[in-house]
C-alpha cells in the first residue's frame, strides 16, 4: 500500500511593494508633466520675452528722447510687466480651463481624488514657472533698455537684483490668483475677462476717474500694489506691505477657487 506524502504547506503571499509617490508631490508631479507636454506655455512664455524687449526698449528711449530724469534701470523691467503679467496669466488660466474644455478634469480629479490636491498642485507649477518668467524678464528687459536709456539710467547690483526677485515674486502671485480664478470660473473667456478687469481695467478706470475714494482703492488692487513693491517707491505704505496685498488676492481667489472646486461636480 503506497503512502500518500503531505501536501506542502502554501508558501507565504509575497508582500506587494509599498506604494511611491501619490498625494500631493505625485500631483504636482503630473501638473508639471502635463505642463511642458503643452505646446501653450511655450508660446505664452515666448510672447512674454518678446513683449519684454519691445516694451523695455520703447521705456529707455522714451526717457532718452524726453531727458527724463535719471533713474533706476529696473524700473524699465517692473513697468513692462502692466503688459508681460499677462503672458503668466494665460498661461496659467489655460492649464486649468482647458481641461475643463476637453473634459479631462474628471480623469484629473479620479487620478487625485482629493480635490483640494489639484488646485495647490497646480497653483504651486504655475508659481514656480511664474517665478522664473519673471526673473528672466526682469534681467532680459535690463540688458535691453541699458543702451536705449544711453546715460539717463543707474545700475547698481544690490538694486537691480533686488527689483528681478520683486518682479519675479509679483509675477508668482499673479499666476496663483488666475489659477484660483480659473477653478472658480471654469471658462476661459470668463476668467480671462475677470483678470483682465481686475489687473488693468480696473485700475485704470480709478485712475482715469481719480478722487480720494477711487485712487485709495486703486492703492490696494493687485497690479498697483504690485508696482509699489517692485519699485520700493515706499507710498502710500511700506515695499512689503505692497507684496503681502498682491498675496491676499492670490488667497482670496484660491479659497475661491477651492471652495467651487469641492462643492460642484467636475
Amino acid at each position: 500500500m503506497s503512502t500518500l506524502s503531505p501536501r506542502p504547506a502554501p508558501a507565504a503571499p509575497r508582500a506587494l511593494p509599498a506604494p511611491t509617490g501619490g498625494g500631493l508631490p505625485g500631483a504636482v508631479r503630473a501638473e508639471w508633466t502635463k505642463l511642458r507636454s503643452l505646446r501653450s506655455p511655450y508660446i505664452c512664455l515666448s510672447a512674454g520675452a518678446l513683449l519684454t524687449v519691445v516694451f523695455t526698449f520703447y521705456y529707455g528711449s522714451i526717457a532718452r528722447i524726453n531727458d527724463h530724469p535719471v533713474q533706476p534701470l529696473g524700473n524699465a523691467a517692473v513697468a513692462s510687466v502692466v503688459l508681460v503679467q499677462f503672458a503668466v496669466v494665460v498661461l496659467a488660466m489655460v492649464a486649468v480651463t482647458s481641461e475643463y474644455t476637453t473634459g479631462s478634469v474628471r480623469s484629473s480629479l479620479l487620478w487625485v481624488p482629493v480635490r483640494r490636491h489639484v488646485l495647490l498642485a497646480k497653483s504651486l507649477v504655475a508659481g514656480v514657472v511664474g517665478f522664473g518668467a519673471g526673473l528672466l524678464y526682469a534681467v532680459l528687459g535690463m540688458a535691453v533698455a541699458w543702451p536705449s536709456f544711453d546715460g539717463h539710467a543707474t545700475f547698481d547690483a544690490a538694486e537691480a537684483t533686488a527689483q528681478a526677485l520683486a518682479v519675479a515674486a509679483v509675477l508668482a502671485l499673479t499666476a496663483v490668483l488666475s489659477v484660483g480664478v480659473s477653478f472658480a470660473l471654469r471658462n476661459a473667456a470668463g476668467a480671462l475677462s475677470a483678470l483682465f478687469g481686475l489687473l488693468s481695467a480696473l485700475p485704470a478706470l480709478c485712475v482715469g476717474l481719480g478722487g480720494t475714494f477711487l485712487l485709495t482703492v486703486d492703492s490696494y488692487l493687485p497690479q498697483t500694489a504690485g508696482g509699489h513693491f517692485m519699485l520700493g517707491d515706499g507710498a502710500p505704505y511700506p515695499r512689503w506691505a505692497g507684496l503681502l496685498i498682491v498675496a491676499a488676492w492670490a488667497a482670496v481667489a484660491q479659497l475661491a477657487g477651492r471652495a467651487l472646486l469641492v462643492r460642484r461636480d467636475a
